[in-house]
């Protein structure tokens, strides 16, 4: 594993923070972060966003699209300069990805639980290739009560598309409640097992043991791999660790300044 991904992870977070002056979902965007720079400072075979032969990644929460953004700026695929240009008319730094709008947004995402299905397309569509590309998709936990996903998790499963990859982002907030509250995560791992996948759990900000479970993808020959990626919502920030508010709230510029102060060690 590269040496410099926390470094990496951090300034993706002080990205996000600044993106976020405007617009919602902070928080749902910071738990992601190190799930994304362990899959493209570390898993994915992607050596140019226009590759044919590169993995695919989809980002079906889509609202945390400010983390993906400064993710691929960080690859170098577009000029970071351009992440102030997140949420402003005409920008294509829209709130959820769009495909077409900066290079390596695979898919236009944002309605949940589009994405899985939307994978297992891709995965059929790639079948007769020399060497097929891996599809890792993203969702959250409270995505994970869309019958869509359901259909797709069965799906799956029954042609066996071992190259698809889903992660859970299970930091156990969705839109008004805590998930527990609504539908508990807790017996996800054996509904995924039931439906015919490969099930493994991390430590959703543990940057080395990331990259090694996701690294032994797929699990099991033949079957469809599942991570359930424990995280908080606001990772790297106190005031925003595990608090549904930030799923809505902004940054101003006085809560920025420290926000950011906190990220670099100096509070």
């Amino acid at each position: 594993m590269p040496q410099n991904l926390a470094t990496i992870a951090r300034e993706i977070r002080k990205d996000v923070l600044r993106m976020h002056r405007t617009g919602s979902n902070v928080g749902s965007a910071m738990s992601v972060v190190d799930i994304l720079v362990a899959l493209y400072f570390d898993v994915l075979r992607i050596a140019a966003p226009d590759d044919p032969a590169r993995d695919r990644f989809v980002l079906s929460k889509g609202h945390a699209a400010a983390a993906l953004y400064a993710t691929l700026a960080q690859r170098g695929w577009f000029e970071r300069s351009r992440l102030v240009e997140f949420l402003q008319d005409g920008s294509p730094l829209t709130g959820h990805p769009t495909l077409g709008g900066v290079a390596g947004v695979e898919v236009s995402t944002g309605s949940l639980g589009h994405g899985l299905p939307i994978a297992v397309g891709l995965a059929l569509g790639s079948g007769d290739r020399p060497r097929p590309f891996r599809i890792f998709v993203l969702m959250g936990c409270g995505e994970m009560q869309e019958g869509s996903v359901w259909e797709g998790l069965m799906l799956a499963s029954r042609l066996g598309l071992d190259r698809i990859v889903a992660i859970v982002d299970a930091n156990n907030l969705q839109g008004y409640e805590r998930t527990e509250n609504i539908q508990p995560i807790s017996g996800l791992p054996a509904k995924l097992t039931a439906f015919g996948w490969s099930v493994r759990e991390a430590d959703g900000h543990n940057l080395e043991e990331l990259g090694r479970v996701l690294g032994d993808v797929p699990f099991e020959p033949g079957k469809p791999s599942a991570l359930i990626a424990h995280t908080l919502m606001g990772k790297g920030v106190s005031e925003m660790e595990d608090r549904l508010e930030w799923h809505y709230f902004n940054v101003s510029d006085e809560k920025l300044d420290r926000f950011l102060a906190e990220l670099d060690g100096e509070t």
